[in-house]
């Protein structure tokens, strides 16, 4: 009778996750700060009404999410995936909002043109 050369090879399990997301309340943000501890991760999420504004600008943060370093490897290693995907289908993603604003020149008028959502820079 024959071994089988790796003995792992006859135990290789399958395992299945099954999400409940019926109870899960979505919410938007446009803000995040990353902050950690020696065994965990802290992502606060908000929402910045202006995020042109110049000056102090209060944020609310009304989401926490705190998971260990294991947890927060492998959701790096999704994002990356996710955003290497989008940018494969719809071209890089710009974060430098003044690369990807489109703002039209004023008419003859000589006055400064208008950044971000009106604001003259």
């Amino acid at each position: 009778m024959s071994e089988p050369e790796n003995p792992t090879q006859q135990q290789q399990v399958t395992t299945e996750v099954v999400v409940d997301d019926s109870a899960t309340v979505p919410s938007y943000s446009n803000f995040c700060r990353v902050t950690a501890t020696p065994e965990e991760v802290i992502l606060d999420f908000g929402l910045n009404p202006q995020p042109f504004a110049q000056g102090r600008q209060d944020v609310k943060a009304n989401q926490r999410l705190v998971m260990n370093f294991y947890t927060a490897k492998r959701l790096l290693t999704a994002l990356g995936m996710t955003i290497q995907r989008h940018e494969g289908t719809f071209g890089s993603i710009e974060l430098d909002v003044r690369r990807r604003a489109h703002v039209p020149q004023q008419a003859q008028s000589g006055g400064a043109p208008a950044g971000p959502k009106g604001v003259v820079e």
